[in-house]
C-alpha cells in the first residue's frame, strides 16, 4: 500500500507524476518529502482471534470452579475445611459443598490405623535400634511391638504437629524401653507380657492426653519377644515349653478333680441323708416303744395284778410255740414226749402237722 502526493492510497508502485506535481524534481521540497494534503485512514479489517481464546479460558475456569464446589465425604472420614487459614470440621457424611478456590478441603480417616516397631511388615528381619533392649536384670532382649492409634480431633491432628504420627511412635519407643527396664528377661519373654503392654498402654495414653495432638491410642501388643543369641532363644524355649506342659499337667488334674469331686459329694450326700433316715427311724420308734411303756405303767399303778397276768399271758403265747415239753418218769426212767407243737398250733388257729 503506497501514499500519493494527493494523500490518497494506492496498491501499486508510486509514481511521482500523478498529482498536480510537476515531477521528483519539481516537488518543493526535494523528490522524498511527501506533499501535503489531506490525510485518509484506511479502511482494515482486523480479525482478532483472541476473543474465542478469552471464551475458552472463560468456560475452563468455570468449569473448574463448579468442580471445585462439592466433594464426597464417607462414613470413615472427617473433612477439615480451611476458609482464609481458619480450619472447621466436617464429620457428617454425604454429598458436600463449599466455595471454590476459596476453601480447601482435606480428608481424615476415622477408621483404627496403625505401625510397627522393631520389624516391618513383609519382612523377618528384626530393627534392632527399635527392638534391642535391655531388661532389669541386664540382659539383652528383641521385642516387636504393633501400634493402633485412631484419629479423634483432626483439627489438631492437622495443625497442632508437623508429624502426629512421629511423635505417637517416639513416645511409644520411650515408655516401651523404660517399661521393659524395670522387668528382667524370663517376665519380658514368657509370663509377663500382657502387664508390660498394659503399663504401656496407660503410660502413653496418659502423655497423649497432655500432648492433646488429635490422637488416641487404642492398642499396643507384644508381637515377639525374643533373647537375640539363638543359644538363649533355645533355653528359653526349653524353659517355656516346661512351664506349657506344667500347665496341661494341672489342666488334667482340675479337670479330673471337677469329675471327681461332684460324685464324692454325691455320695456323701446320699449317705449322709440315709444316716439321717435311719437316725429318724430309731428315734420314732424308740418313742413308740416309750410311749407303750408309759401306757402300760399306767395301766399296771391302775390294776397291778391284771397287768402282770397279761403281760405273763402275752410272754408265753411268744415263748411258747417255739417248745417242745419232755416228761420224764423217775422211777422207770423213761422219757416221753408230749405233742405239744399240736396243741399249741390247733390252740391258735392254725392246722396240725
Amino acid at each position: 500500500m503506497n501514499i500519493n502526493p494527493d494523500g490518497s492510497y494506492s496498491s501499486g508502485p508510486f509514481n511521482p507524476n500523478n498529482g498536480s506535481g510537476n515531477g521528483p524534481d519539481k516537488t518543493p521540497g526535494g523528490p522524498n518529502k511527501v506533499p501535503k494534503g489531506p490525510f485518509k485512514r484506511p479502511n482494515v479489517k482486523l480479525n482478532l482471534p483472541g476473543k474465542s481464546v478469552i471464551l475458552v479460558l472463560v468456560l475452563v475456569v468455570l468449569v473448574l470452579a463448579v468442580m471445585d464446589s462439592y466433594y464426597t465425604l464417607k462414613e470413615d472420614q472427617y473433612a477439615v475445611i480451611t476458609t482464609f487459614g481458619k480450619p472447621t470440621m466436617v464429620s457428617t457424611s454425604g454429598l458436600k459443598f463449599k466455595i471454590p478456590f476459596i476453601q480447601d478441603v482435606t480428608k481424615v480417616s476415622k477408621t483404627i490405623q496403625g505401625f510397627p516397631l522393631g520389624y516391618r511388615i513383609g519382612s523377618s528381619q528384626n530393627v534392632e535400634e527399635e527392638s534391642l533392649m535391655i531388661t532389669y536384670d541386664y540382659n539383652f532382649v528383641n521385642v516387636d511391638f504393633y501400634v493402633e492409634y485412631r484419629v479423634t480431633d483432626p483439627i489438631k491432628y492437622l495443625y497442632s504437629s508437623q508429624n502426629p504420627v512421629d511423635i505417637l511412635k517416639m513416645l511409644c519407643q520411650s515408655y516401651i524401653r523404660d517399661t521393659i527396664g524395670l522387668y528382667n528377661v524370663d517376665t519380658v519373654i514368657t509370663t509377663g507380657k500382657s502387664e508390660i503392654q498394659a503399663a504401656i498402654k496407660d503410660k502413653v495414653m496418659q502423655r497423649l492426653e497432655q500432648e492433646d495432638i488429635g490422637l488416641q491410642l487404642a492398642n499396643i501388643r507384644i508381637q515377639d519377644a525374643e533373647p537375640p543369641t539363638s543359644e538363649v532363644q533355645r533355653a528359653f524355649t526349653a524353659v517355656e515349653t516346661a512351664k506349657q506342659s506344667a500347665d496341661t499337667t494341672v489342666n488334667n488334674a482340675k479337670k479330673y478333680a471337677n469329675e471327681v469331686i461332684p460324685a464324692a459329694a454325691a455320695d456323701a450326700d446320699q449317705i449322709i441323708k440315709s444316716a439321717e433316715a435311719y437316725k429318724e427311724s430309731k428315734i420314732n420308734e424308740a418313742n413308740g416303744q416309750a410311749s407303750r411303756f408309759a401306757e402300760l405303767f399306767s395301766e399296771y399303778q391302775k390294776y397291778p395284778l391284771i397287768t402282770k397276768q397279761r403281760l405273763f399271758y402275752e410272754a408265753m403265747e411268744t415263748i411258747l410255740p417255739g417248745m417242745k415239753l419232755y416228761i420224764l418218769d423217775a422211777d422207770t426212767g423213761v422219757q416221753t414226749a408230749l405233742p405239744l407243737e399240736q396243741f399249741a398250733t390247733v390252740n391258735m388257729g392254725g392246722e396240725p402237722k
